[in-house]
């Protein structure tokens, strides 16, 4: 079997290259965090951090 031909390794190089970056991009743009609401912001509860020796 005769070896492959330069050229058809850089296709095949960049036809991987080009699927791996379009699913790293899907996986990345599939889920879209929820803003969090200014309702939720003023609730945080605030503990003290007084030591009691």
């Amino acid at each position: 079997m005769p070896q492959m031909a330069p050229i058809n390794w850089l296709f095949l190089f960049i036809l991987f290259s080009v699927i791996f970056l379009l699913f790293n991009v899907m996986n990345y743009y599939s889920i879209l965090p929820s803003s969090p609401k200014s309702l939720s912001t003023k609730s945080f509860k605030t503990n003290s951090l007084n030591w009691k020796w």
